[in-house]
């Protein structure tokens, strides 16, 4: 699951135009934050981008699947999807992908601020 160094410093310094973004160690790949929010995950040189119900038709009707791991007998899918191949030579596509994985996390994030904790 490990991802090439040089795949990830390439996409930091694409991404950078987003804004300072960072790339994390984690799960054996790299999640991609900015200003604290993980909107991108990096596993075996593949970009998974944050989706939500806004945005995640837009990733199924490119045919784009979800990341995916195995739990025992179970698959688990991520709300993170595959960014378009086409993105990763294009700088200006990239960050419109990117973008709107940003504003999915961000929207994401405001959902869990709303909901209040349950009680037991």
């Amino acid at each position: 699951m490990a991802s090439d160094t040089a795949f990830i410093d390439y996409l930091m310094d694409q991404l950078q135009w987003v804004g300072p973004v960072v790339g994390r160690k984690m799960f054996g790949g790299y999640g991609v934050f900015l200003e604290g929010l993980m909107f991108g995950l990096v596993i075996e040189n593949t970009l998974y981008l944050k989706v939500d119900s806004n945005s995640k038709h837009d990733f199924e009707e490119l045919g784009l699947p979800p990341f995916t791991y195995s739990r025992g007998p179970k698959e688990i899918a991520l709300s993170y999807y595959q960014a378009p191949d086409e993105a990763l030579d294009d700088t200006d596509m990239l960050l419109t992908w990117a973008n709107r994985a940003y504003a999915a996390a961000m929207r994401c994030a405001a959902d869990k601020v709303k909901k209040p904790a349950s009680r037991v």
